[in-house]
């Protein structure tokens, strides 16, 4: 028993954690490879397919798009590990932002999208989502990183080189239902809003629909909400109705700030810039993207 805790240990320790400094920069030394496998988690089949379609990719449409798959980060998060290779390696084209980083980690079965500005257009967070969930997380669940990681960058670039015509058709059609739902809550909250009007009117006197206000009586007023008695009179058997009713005070005006409220910080961006030497056009991370665990 003690020689396995022993064995574990090793291994575990063996296994390097990665850095965005000491993960290998592949594609500053070659610009014909986009996938960084330190730890030959893919083979060299899926590599080689992946940099041919991502480097077709960048050809057609100008497009920076770096994959990396590591077995270990740390405690580090995906998303942040993700942002900052996205910056510290400037990727994307610097004045239209185009980069993709496309990070796997296996040991935290984590995969994470970031996009530059300038993809978040074709390439938006929801888009990110489900290329993960329909043509990689089925893969990267049962281990098959391969067909998992080459699945999700053949979409990713059908996507963004417009051939993928299916999934346009899958998008129109989840609008259609997202409208038809809308819809159809909209309909139930108009029909609930018009029941209840109609039975306020209705006395419990005589059961006609002719109970009318007639007089108001406050009761208190705080805070800017105040409270009245309200005397219905049917106009049919002179029933008398009282019912308490709260609505907002418009004369009210104190405890209300003397100027707007505003959220966020400055609103400065992450800086870009390649490594000097590098290939990369110096494109920053707008925190576009989206991640998933499997």
């Amino acid at each position: 028993m003690l020689w396995m805790l022993c064995l574990v240990t090793l291994i575990q320790a063996a296994q390097r954690i990665y850095t965005t400094d000491n993960i290998p920069k592949v594609h500053l030394q070659d610009k014909t490879r986009y996938a960084c496998n330190p730890d030959n988690i893919l083979s060299p089949t899926a590599c080689d397919s992946i940099d041919r379609m991502l480097y077709a990719l960048e050809q057609t449409t100008g497009i920076e798009t770096v994959v990396a798959v590591v077995g270990s980060i740390g405690q580090e998060d995906c998303f942040d590990f993700a942002h900052r290779l996205f910056n510290e390696w400037g990727v994307g084209k610097k004045k239209s932002n185009n980069g993709l980083v496309i990070l796997l980690v296996t040991d935290q079965r984590y995969i994470q999208f970031v996009t530059g500005a300038g993809l978040e257009g074709d390439l938006p967070d929801a888009i990110c989502k489900r290329i993960q969930i329909k043509y990689m997380i089925p893969y990267l669940k049962k281990d098959d990183w391969d067909r998992g990681m080459v699945n999700g960058v053949r979409a990713v670039c059908q996507r963004l080189d417009g051939t993928m015509e299916a999934e346009e058709e899958d998008e129109e059609d989840d609008v259609l239902a997202a409208l038809l739902v809308f819809a159809g809550i909209f309909g139930i909250v108009i029909v609930v809003f018009l029941w209840s009007i109609y039975n306020s009117t209705k006395c419990p006197q005589c059961g006609k629909h002719k109970l009318q206000r007639s007089s108001s009586r406050l009761l208190y007023c705080r805070g800017g909400v105040k409270k009245e008695e309200v005397i219905y009179t049917c106009l049919h058997c002179g029933h008398i109705v009282k019912r308490h009713q709260s609505s907002y005070d418009d004369n009210y005006r104190g405890g209300r700030g003397g100027g707007p409220i505003i959220f966020g910080g400055s609103g400065g961006r992450f800086g870009g810039g390649g490594f000097s030497g590098g290939s990369f056009g110096g494109g920053f991370s707008a925190g576009g993207g989206a991640g998933s665990r499997f």
